[in-house]
């Protein structure tokens, strides 16, 4: 070694170094914490709302999210959406559980200057990107309603600027998405009207309600040509299965300590509840029955015309069993929920003109979902 070469520190200055070093960790650690919950204070309300939403709804407490379009961070009204190209391809984003809209656009942990699907797809595809915000605790049902109201508002006030119509849809958003489409479609008939008439008049009867069902279905269906489901539990959460279960088991119990934890347990929001079986329609959450261990499920088909893209997290490395890969699936939603067998399983039965589209991506949690580059390069080509 030469003279001039640097002396390496001494031990004593290495561990005091080692020590500086130790003692600023929690300075920094408390730093981070400060910074990370500046960069996400937009998420108390839609996290209160998650876990509270249905409560707060009912005593029309302010904080309750009430369902619209956002721009910047405000709620905006459909007349003021202000769409003036015409006929553009429309992509409507639709957060999940204790989401909101910015989970579709930026994120705290992301490189800086880069960004997330919806304005990287507007822009690589020169469509429209609108981002909604919903409260989460609500019924999956009083959620699916809402938003084929709004989409028909959308349609209605803006015909000539919407063309085609895409539904992106990220956990607990897809099932709004599929329970705002039964609503949109859905054909009601009048029992005792029906009962009345005489058998050729029945017939009759229900040719012509059929046919007022294509006239008189939601105006927004016409335009929709995909939907993207991502991470969706479409057969119900393994999650809250458990939770549910573990409820039940405590009030049996029937002592003090469990009465108590089960009543706390079930304090959880109704839109969490309901993903235990994906309730997506008002009358099996208003059945007698709807607490069963089996409760009623009404069938919630595909829509006719519809491209379904049904897109799924594997959380668990290849070399684990399958089964567990299978169950686990993105670490909340299991492969087989999101591959929805009780919805899509059977080819034959699927409307006209509706088809499903299966991708698994590796090594991806439900969050990641929304950030694989991946994920995006398969929006962007089947959009």
């Amino acid at each position: 070694m030469s003279d001039s070469a640097p002396k390496p520190p001494s031990r004593f200055r290495r561990a005091l170094g080692a020590v500086g070093r130790a003692a600023l960790l929690p300075v920094q650690g408390a730093s981070y914490l400060v910074r990370a919950g500046q960069a996400h204070q937009h998420f108390f309300l839609p996290v209160l709302n998650g876990a509270l939403g249905d409560q707060l709804a009912t005593r029309f407490d302010s904080r309750a999210i009430r369902m619209s379009f956002r721009r910047g961070g405000h709620d905006v009204a459909v007349a003021d959406l202000g769409l003036a190209e015409l006929h553009q391809k429309t992509v409507v984003y639709i957060h999940g559980l204790m989401g909101d809209e910015l989970i579709w656009q930026t994120g705290f942990q992301d490189a800086p200057g880069s960004r997330r699907y919806g304005p990287r797809l507007a822009e690589e595809t020169r469509s429209r990107a609108l981002y909604l915000r919903f409260n989460s605790g609500l019924h999956l049902s009083q959620n699916g309603r809402e938003l084929n109201r709004l989409l028909t508002e959308l349609v209605e006030t803006w015909p000539d600027a919407i063309g085609e119509l895409v539904l992106v849809g990220h956990s607990m958003g897809g099932l709004i998405i599929r329970s705002a489409g039964y609503y949109g479609n859905k054909l009601i008939i009048n029992n005792e009207e029906l009962s009345s008439k005489s058998t050729q008049e029945s017939a009759q009867f229900s040719i012509t309600n059929s046919q007022l069902l294509i006239q008189n279905q939601a105006p927004w269906l016409a335009h929709l040509r995909s939907i993207f489901l991502i991470g969706t539990p479409n057969d119900g959460s393994w999650l809250e299965q458990n939770s549910h279960f573990t409820a039940r088991l405590l009030e049996r119990i029937n002592l003090f300590p469990t009465r108590f934890l089960s009543k706390a347990l079930n304090q959880r929001s109704n839109g969490i509840k309901d993903l235990r079986y994906s309730i997506l329609v008002d009358e099996d959450w208003q059945d007698a029955h709807a607490n069963d261990f089996m409760p009623p499920r009404t069938p919630v088909p595909p829509l006719p015309g519809v491209q379904y893209h049904i897109l799924m997290g594997s959380w668990l490395r290849a070399t684990r069993p399958s089964a567990l890969r299978e169950y686990f699936g993105d670490g909340l939603v299991g492969h087989g929920s999101a591959r929805g067998h009780a919805t899509f399983g059977d080819e034959a039965a699927m409307p006209a003109g509706a088809s499903v589209r299966t991708a698994v991506f590796s090594q991806q949690h439900h969050g990641g979902l929304l950030t694989h580059p991946e994920v995006f390069q398969y929006l962007k080509q089947w959009s």
